[in-house]
C-alpha cells in the first residue's frame, strides 16, 4: 500500500486496532495449539488464579460457557480449579505448571508481535500509548466492571 493515508478519527482507529490484536491473538493461539479464547483465558491466569466470576465477566461469558472452556483446558493440563482459601463456595481457575509455561510463552509472544508494529512509532508517541490506553482500560473497567489491569502479584 502507498500513498498517504488519511488518519482515521479515534473510535474507527480503536476498532481497526482491536481487529489486528485480535488477529495476532489468533495467529499466536494458532502457533501454541490452542484457540484464541483459550488463549485469553490462559493469559488472565498468568499472574495467579482468578475467581471463576471474576474470569465470566472479564471473558464477557455465561458462567456455563466459562465452565466449558475452562473444562477443555483443564483436560489438557493447563488449568486446575481450586477453592478460594478463605471462602470454599468459591472456585478459581488456577494455571498448572505446564499452564504456566504455555501462558507465558503465549502472552510473551503476543507482547513481541505487537511490540514490532510499535517499532517506527517516534519514541515521544510510543511513550503515551501506555498511559492512554490504561486511562482508556480504567474508564471502561470503572463504568462495567470488566477487570481489564490486574494488579501484581503478591509475593
Amino acid at each position: 500500500m502507498t500513498g498517504m493515508i488519511e488518519p482515521l478519527q479515534p473510535a474507527e482507529a480503536l476498532v481497526r486496532l482491536s481487529h489486528m490484536v485480535q488477529h495476532v491473538f489468533a495467529d499466536v493461539s494458532r502457533d501454541h495449539g490452542l484457540t484464541p479464547q483459550q488463549t485469553q483465558l490462559l493469559c488472565r491466569l498468568v499472574r495467579g488464579p482468578v475467581p471463576m466470576g471474576t474470569l465470566a465477566t472479564a471473558l464477557h461469558l455465561e458462567r456455563s460457557g466459562l465452565s466449558g472452556l475452562v473444562d477443555r483446558v483443564e483436560r489438557r493440563g493447563l488449568v486446575e480449579r481450586v477453592r478460594d482459601p478463605h471462602d470454599r463456595r468459591i472456585w478459581h481457575a488456577a494455571l498448572t505448571p505446564p499452564g504456566q509455561t504455555t501462558a507465558e510463552a503465549a502472552h510473551q509472544a503476543i507482547v513481541t508481535r505487537l511490540d514490532t508494529f510499535l517499532l517506527d512509532l517516534a519514541p515521544d508517541l510510543r511513550a503515551l500509548l501506555g498511559p492512554i490506553v490504561t486511562t482508556l482500560l480504567t474508564a471502561h473497567t470503572n463504568s462495567t466492571g470488566v477487570p481489564w489491569l490486574l494488579p501484581a502479584p503478591t509475593p
